[in-house]
């Protein structure tokens, strides 16, 4: 049976550079099956772990530390014909404007011109799930910024990223109801935008919080005192254990 794992490729707010871009990947027997999101420090987090760009990558929403790898990104797609059009972004259609106007709309994504921008990728639009490797995830919106603009993802059974987000007890009992690892936007305090602990202690029962990750917080030192009042907290590089998702078979 295949061994799933998640690589923290950083863990961070948009101010916490040393922590790196809130990002991560799905890995599956060591190997990077799929990417979340696509900011500036991750990827380079990405191409010191593994030695090469992302070929699968899911996005949440499309603020500046989720979305600044993608200049990068594309440059390495396009002049690698390996890559070229190979690349696939599943995107909440709801996304796809946003991710358009902050990524692709600067006239002549190559000086010399002859291309757009988006076909360095295959991209995939998706609405309340996708298949990748022929393996189902789940997609539902969660409360960052403004409605409809930011999204999580679920591997059932396995893991449930939030993104960045306030506190979500509904989408949670709804999908987060086979004992995933719950990765989870919290910082020492929150904001209109982000999670508090003082939110989720609030919001979540104990037996949910302690299957949570703790990340994109804002210092070293802001990790500590989330982990002080008895939390697991991310760290980067760190490479943690997951379940295999519900419904795979043994290979």
């Amino acid at each position: 049976m295949s061994a799933w794992t998640l690589r923290l490729l950083g863990v961070g707010n948009a101010s916490a550079v040393e922590l790196g871009s809130a990002m991560a990947t799905i890995e599956r027997d060591g190997a990077p099956w799929l990417t979340i999101d696509c900011g500036g420090e991750g990827l380079t987090a990405y191409h010191k772990a593994y030695g090469d760009s992302p070929m699968a990558l899911f996005m949440t929403h499309a603020h500046l530390d989720h979305v600044a790898g993608f200049e990068r990104l594309f440059i390495s797609s396009w002049f690698d014909e390996a890559r070229r059009g190979e690349v696939r972004l599943y995107v909440p259609v709801g996304l796809m404007p946003l991710l358009q106007q902050r990524v692709a709309s600067y006239p002549n994504a190559l000086a010399e011109g002859g291309v757009n921008f988006w076909d360095a990728f295959r991209v995939i639009p998706v609405g309340d799930h996708f298949w990748h490797d022929g393996i189902r995830l789940e997609v539902f919106p969660v409360r960052h910024h403004w409605p409809d603009t930011a999204f999580g993802v679920r591997l059932r059974g396995s893991l449930v990223w939030t993104g960045d987000t306030r506190p979500i007890p509904e989408m949670l009992a709804k999908h987060a109801d086979a004992d995933e690892l719950i990765a989870h936007d919290c910082a020492l305090r929150g904001n209109p935008s982000h999670s508090g602990i003082d939110d989720l202690e609030r919001e979540y029962p104990d037996v949910l919080l302690q299957r949570c990750l703790l990340y994109h917080y804002e210092s070293i030192e802001d990790g500590e005192a989330l982990r002080s009042r008895g939390w697991r907290v991310g760290m980067p590089g760190e490479v943690i254990a997951l379940r295999t998702p519900l419904g795979m078979t043994p290979a």
